[in-house]
């Protein structure tokens, strides 16, 4: 396994612990970002969408805020960017 890859599973298991999870699909967008500076710290750029009930009647902002509290170990050494996208299961087209 690459390091992102091992990256991915811990984040992945704490989003378990914090979610009941619809759906759950990280995306290492890292190489996308090659050169970046703030790549430089070792940090990479993930994409992450999930869908979880949690999220019902909860803003955007809200969404994100509970997501990067589950993740929060993991800025800034692992995790350098983040795009989420984050729905309620009545909003999934899954």
């Amino acid at each position: 396994m690459s390091i992102n890859q091992d990256r991915i599973a811990l984040f992945e298991a704490d989003l378990k612990l914090a979610f009941q999870l619809i759906q759950l699909n990280i995306e290492d967008e890292s190489h996308l970002h090659a050169g970046h500076a703030g790549a430089a710290s070792g940090g990479g750029h993930f994409k992450l969408t999930i869908v979880a009930p949690e999220f019902d009647g909860m803003s955007k902002v809200a969404r994100h805020r509970a997501i990067y509290a589950a993740l929060n170990t993991h800025f800034p050494a692992a995790i350098h960017a983040l795009t989420i996208l984050a729905f309620t299961p009545s909003e999934s087209t899954n």
